[in-house]
């Protein structure tokens, strides 16, 4: 077979099944601005309303995206009968209370949550628990499973391209931007970051056995934190062992220093190989390159897009709870699903205290 840079049958982008539910957002930072309602806008998703801590900024946001309506304060956002979805882009000390009031409002019948859903796992149990009984549909954006390399990969996975899966890698080497609010909490990289790559592994490859994870303070963090620079291992069934690095420091970041930050990915299989890239970093597309002694004749295969994880990927967030709405039926990224993703988190915490191998069938869910 010649190498190909087309898809083929190969989706890495999202089909619009529905764009008819009214969103209210709540947050004016650079995530809902940049992210979040860019995406909305490229969609054709109608987005009602805003409200954020500082009323000014979202005035700005709203008159930057055509938002007709901006509220004072979040609660009076949430109390808006034109406002059907809420989303949510808020510190996860604060998201908890905003969910709950949403979930009291009859008119509001689903809410999009940023990660973590909140501080702990216990926390988050509660509101999984509280939206069930509320009959309400609450999702979580783990938006990297939006990513079109991870999507690609995932349709390679499930169409058994790459034979049994063996040995996966995530490599990051490259330095976020911090929330100011995370200077006030003690979890930071696997909280904030990791979360992005283990979640992203559980929907790839299934549920985890164990987790160990081990961590260093990154010298560019100046405030207190204990995981910076953060490794974990895990293994998925069938035995595939996985490899996360969460690298923030990525080296020296200053005027006349050429870095060299990246986010690649590996899997091996017992019939093929794939990599790629994460493209967040450089502001360009991810990546994916394949071969396969089953499809492939064993010769690699690229193929491209122009599509990027941000903001691209953040349509397939929202397209999910809409469907939910429209069809009565769970979303795709559940707060069902995401406590599982909390429980890993929980419990790379725990190996770092404990200085060991991690099982999640220590916690209950």
């Amino acid at each position: 077979m010649t190498p190909s840079t087309t898809l083929g049958a190969l989706a890495p982008d999202v089909d619009i099944r529905t764009r008819s539910h009214r969103i209210g957002c709540i947050g004016a930072g650079a995530i809902m601005a940049d992210q979040h309602l860019e995406a909305y806008r490229i969609a054709g998703f109608p987005v009602v309303a805003i409200a954020s801590r500082t009323p000014a900024h979202a005035q700005a946001v709203a008159e930057r995206h055509g938002i007709p309506t901006v509220h004072e304060t979040p609660e009076q956002l949430i109390a808006d009968p034109d406002v059907e979805i809420l989303d949510i882009a808020y510190p996860p000390d604060l998201q908890p209370a905003l969910i709950r009031q949403a979930l009291a409002q009859p008119h509001i019948t689903a809410i999009l949550a940023q990660k973590p859903l909140a501080l702990d796992l216990d926390e988050a149990l509660a509101l999984r628990d509280e939206a069930a009984a509320a009959g309400k549909i609450l999702s979580v954006n783990q938006n990297m499973r939006y990513d079109q390399s991870i999507r690609v990969l995932k349709q390679l996975l499930e169409a058994g391209a790459l034979g049994a899966p063996v040995f996966v890698q995530i490599d990051m080497h490259a330095v976020p931007h911090w929330q100011g609010f995370l200077a006030g909490y003690d979890r930071l990289t696997l909280a904030n970051m990791s979360v992005h790559h283990l979640d992203a592994l559980r929907f790839l490859f299934g549920e985890p056995s164990e987790i160990s994870t081990v961590v260093r303070r990154d010298p560019r963090t100046s405030f207190e934190h204990e995981d910076g620079i953060v490794v974990s291992t895990l293994r998925f069934p069938g035995d595939v062992l996985a490899l996360s690095i969460e690298d923030v420091w990525g080296g020296p970041r200053e005027e006349g220093f050429d870095d060299d930050f990246f986010i690649r990915w590996r899997v091996e299989g017992t019939a093929g190989i794939a990599q790629g890239t994460i493209g967040w970093p450089h502001g360009v597309p991810s990546t994916i390159r394949y071969a396969s002694s089953l499809t492939t004749d064993g010769q690699w295969v690229e193929p491209s897009w122009d599509t990027h994880w941000f903001p691209h990927a953040f349509i397939g967030v929202m397209e999910q709870v809409q469907y939910a709405v429209e069809t009565g039926t769970d979303p795709e990224l559940s707060v069902a699903d995401n406590v599982k993703t909390m429980a890993l988190i929980e419990a790379g915490y725990r190996s770092i205290a404990e200085k060991r191998p991690v099982r999640l069938d220590e916690f209950s869910l």
